[in-house]
């Protein structure tokens, strides 16, 4: 069996290996990083959870070990598709490259532009970035591209589902044809396959397992629910988290709104759940990861920021909340679960309008996951009130109003609770505050002709100006 002593590394490389806990290397690694030590180009296509980090990282430490860098002139780049795996290349660069006088710098958005200025003027050695925020600081004459001696492209294909191609396009011109560009992606569309042959000088292609395939480590499940309502949806994983023995799990659903209800549901009726997405800040993402990674978080909701390269070990279920929409998502999601030998479990609730992408994961995958039989009892909408009137007779539960209990047309509706009195209408709070002059406002001819205004009339104190909209100026027709 290979050890990473077989590789060509060199003894600080490897002693910072070992104390890892590492000592046999994985296939890709195994493959990739005795060409990456000679400087050839390489094409890697391994599906995630494989370790393409430490493939691309070990040997890129051992190459710049005898340089020294340049003010504003990184000698190796780094581009990871989100901010989340860009700091988890930085922290397995740290790790390994620890008996290295090496610097470094992470160049993420969400975080001060000016730490990482200062950090390119005293010099890096290697810039571990999301394309945009080095773009950024290239156009800004904070960075200089021409002395980079080697590229790394991980998750390429991630890259293109995130519409970062024409960036990625952009700098690789920006770099020396001499370069030595390792790329790695988890399957190979037109696309990538297209930027690879402009870009790559002869690469040496490594291929470890089938593009989009699933970890046979991982035992899949679905879960079908009969309705599509979403809070049906929402019952059935509560249901089903009741059932498991949870140690930690991730719950992926396709949209971002989502995510927060998802996660706001779980946290109300007790699980120990937080959501990241995009959108959040990027400090409380990160504080949210690593507390899932040290287990003070239980349940992590994510939008596929979260499916791709994010190493966080040990991740012992996957729920789908959603059907995702391109199969190859299905395989990147459960592939955070069943990593370095472990076993996990993968579940996916299934609602009668998923068969279409259902039917394009199986496709994928060429294989059904078991059906998962599990009582639900759906009577229970707990997340939210039944717009649909039928309810489980429970009062405040989907109980629909009498006719005379309903809210005026244009009123908010109210939660049905017990029937009180409508509350005074806000436009008639604002007529009994402000005067309003004794003639009338048009609203019939109000396109061809203006209301004169009497230079004697007092103006109207009401927030609106000088024009007093005509539903303050009728409150008779406002129905208490």
């Amino acid at each position: 069996m290979t050890k990473f002593t077989d590789l060509g590394l060199g003894a600080e490389v490897l002693k910072a290996v070992a104390e890892t806990g590492y000592d046999t290397p994985t296939p890709i690694q195994e493959q990739a990083i005795p060409v990456a030590l000679t400087g050839l180009d390489v094409l890697g296509i391994a599906q995630t959870g494989t370790g393409k980090t430490a493939a691309f990282t070990l040997p890129m430490i051992e190459r710049l070990a005898a340089g020294r860098s340049r003010a504003r002139m990184p000698r190796a780049i780094v581009l990871a598709p989100t901010r989340e795996l860009a700091d988890q290349v930085a922290e397995a660069f740290e790790k390994y490259a620890k008996y290295h006088k090496l610097n470094w710098a992470l160049l993420i958005g969400g975080v001060s532009m000016a730490d990482q200025v200062a950090k390119l003027d005293r010099g890096v050695d290697v810039l571990i970035c999301t394309p945009g925020r080095l773009l950024d600081l290239f156009e800004r004459s904070k960075v200089l591209l021409t002395g980079v001696q080697i590229m790394v492209v991980d998750e390429a294909d991630r890259m293109l589902d995130m519409g970062f191609i024409p960036d990625i396009e952009r700098i690789f011109k920006l770099t020396p044809p001499t370069r030595q560009t390792l790329f790695f992606s988890a399957t190979m569309p037109p696309e990538i396959t297209r930027l690879t042959q402009q870009f790559l000088k002869n690469p040496v292609r490594i291929e470890v397992s089938r593009p989009a395939t699933t970890n046979e480590n991982i035992t899949q499940y679905v879960l079908k629910v009969p309705h599509k309502d979403a809070r049906a949806k929402r019952i059935a994983l509560r249901t089903l988290l009741r059932t498991l023995d949870i140690t930690n799990g991730i719950v992926f659903c396709n949209r971002k709104s989502d995510v927060d209800i998802v996660a706001k549901s779980l946290s109300v009726h007790g699980f120990d759940a937080a959501p990241i997405h995009g959108d959040l800040d990027q400090s409380l993402r990160m504080k949210t990861l690593e507390g899932f990674r040290n287990g003070n978080l239980k349940l992590l909701v994510a939008s596929d920021v979260a499916a791709r390269g994010l190493d966080i070990p040990a991740v012992g279920h996957v729920f789908n909340f959603d059907v995702p929409i391109h199969a190859d998502d299905y395989v990147h999601r459960i592939g955070r679960t069943g990593r370095a030998g472990r076993t996990g479990e993968a579940y996916l609730l299934l609602t009668p309008g998923d068969d279409k992408n259902y039917d394009k994961v199986i496709k994928l995958i060429k294989k059904e996951p078991a059906v998962l039989d599990l009582e639900v009892d759906y009577s229970d909408l707990g997340d939210a009130p039944a717009r649909s009137g039928r309810g489980d007779g429970r009062k405040g539960k989907g109980r629909e109003k009498k006719p005379a209990e309903r809210a005026p047309r244009g009123r908010k509706r109210e939660d049905a609770v017990a029937p009180e009195p409508a509350p005074r209408a806000p436009e008639a709070e604002v007529l009994a505050e402000a005067p309003v002059s004794e003639k009338p406002a048009r609203t019939a001819d109000r396109r061809n002709k203006k209301p004169e205004k009497s230079r004697s009339e007092p103006k109207p104190t009401t927030p609106f100006g000088d024009h007093v909209p005509a539903f303050i100026l009728r409150p008779t027709e406002i129905k208490a």
